[in-house]
């Protein structure tokens, strides 16, 4: 499976980042092989507005099949699911902490956003 977490740096030991649309890195793992590669998202990350949805169109083009993040709102919500991305909420530690929660089950798929819009 192809996943995508967002994270305060580029390695598996940086933390994840609890925000969505403004994390300054994505990392994007194939959980078969361990494979991972770090996708700047700068761009988003001093946005005025728009940062979930660019975020989650730029999720949706890197052909993820889910998504490990902190938080997520209405707006990145509905392009993810969209998109055919699960969103998995509530992950918490390292890029490789919350890749093990998501291995061992403890992250459950969202069913919808978990804060408004505009969370920082």
């Amino acid at each position: 499976m192809k996943l995508a977490i967002t994270s305060q740096g580029s390695y598996l030991q940086s933390p994840v980042d609890p925000r969505f649309g403004r994390a300054r890195y994505l990392i994007v793992v194939d959980t078969e092989t361990g494979a991972f590669s770090a996708v700047d998202n700068s761009v988003n990350l001093n946005a005025a507005q728009g940062a979930g949805i660019q975020t989650g169109k730029r999720i949706v083009d890197l052909g993820v099949d889910g998504l490990i993040t902190g938080h997520v709102g209405p707006k990145a919500f509905s392009t993810l699911q969209a998109g055919g991305v699960k969103i998995y909420t509530g992950a918490s530690g390292s890029v490789a902490d919350a890749i093990e929660q998501f291995k061992a089950g403890k992250l459950a798929a969202a069913a919808a956003a978990d804060v408004d819009g505009h969370w920082a």
